[in-house]
């Protein structure tokens, strides 16, 4: 293969301020064939974003000048890209504060690299979508004007160009997000369990938080309206039709 069809290399931002775990995560990604930029803290870490190129982002939670929690936020503001956050204690308050800001997933350390390598795969397998794959491309909902769109009273999901909208209005949504509703589109009126949802949205293949999928749901919610998506106590949730 020439060197022009050689795809380039998934590029990794790990913000990590521990040395000794910078480098082993870092060489450790690098062993599996990803680039890694690092820094040792936050405000580095969010200048060495601005700075662009990265496929996806690795924060800890610790960090000086500004911690991952803060730093997730401040990229969230331009970004959709995959975020990853390390907790040290895998305290939930960690977790969930992590996840609230707009982290797509977590681990905890001392990181098994296997599972962070899983982690990863699945993050950037969710950001990258074709419209084939979805599994929401063989939902039939109401008819619309175009086979590809996707309509809830005012909410409109349009799954050839993976936008969508509200009363008109374009939604900005994470990857993680978009799946979610996809999923949920393609099931309308349907429970679908944590369980479920972590297989089918995150790819876990081995069972995972459920507190990922509560806090990506309260997300989604706030954005396309809370009334839309339903809990069923002691099941999961559904979207109604």
């Amino acid at each position: 293969m020439a060197d022009g069809d050689t795809p380039a290399p998934v590029s990794i931002l790990l913000v990590e301020d521990d040395e000794v775990i910078r480098r082993s995560v870092g060489l450790a990604l690098e062993r599996y064939g990803y680039r890694v930029a690092t820094a040792g803290d936050g405000l580095t870490g969010l200048e060495m974003f601005r700075e662009g190129g990265h496929d996806l982002l690795l924060l800890d939670v610790m960090l000086p000048g500004l911690d991952g929690v803060g730093l997730c936020r401040r990229i969230r503001e331009t970004s959709m890209d995959p975020i990853l956050m390390m907790s040290a204690r895998g305290d939930a308050l960690d977790i969930v504060s992590g996840l609230e800001a707009g982290a797509d997933d977590y681990v905890v350390k001392p990181v098994d690299t296997a599972v962070l390598v899983a982690r990863i795969r699945s993050l950037l397998r969710r950001a990258v979508y074709a419209p084939a794959e979805t599994p929401a491309a063989q939902a039939r909902p109401e008819p619309s004007a175009s086979s590809s769109r996707l309509r809830f009273g005012d909410l409109v999901i349009d799954t050839a160009g993976l936008e969508v909208s509200v009363a008109g209005r374009p939604v900005a949504l994470a990857p993680t997000e978009l799946r979610l509703l996809l999923e949920f589109a393609a099931n309308p009126g349907i429970v679908l369990d944590r369980q479920t949802l972590l297989r089918n949205v995150w790819d876990y293949g081995w069972d995972g938080d459920s507190r990922v999928v509560d806090l990506c749901v309260q997300r989604l919610r706030k954005k396309i309206g809370a009334e839309r998506i339903e809990t069923v106590r002691g099941f999961g949730y559904k979207l109604r039709r």
